[in-house]
């Protein structure tokens, strides 16, 4: 569950949030994307970034007033 201050939705709150995720995805799933990029050749800040951005939506969100 993610909490969030309603009336911090700046920039630096979105982007800590999306580091969060990408050390969320980084933990879960980095040994297997690796092991799928060094079969298919791509970049793993790239699809960690992609990844992290779809990790976002599984989130529960709480925002505080």
């Amino acid at each position: 569950m993610v909490y969030l201050n309603f009336t911090d939705l700046s920039k630096e709150a979105q982007n800590r949030l999306l580091e969060t995720s990408k050390e969320d995805v980084k933990r879960k799933f980095g040994d297997s994307i690796r092991k799928y990029l060094t079969e298919n050749y791509g970049c793993f800040e790239t699809m960690i970034e992609e990844e992290a951005l779809r990790n976002l939506y599984s989130y529960t969100y709480v925002f505080n007033p």
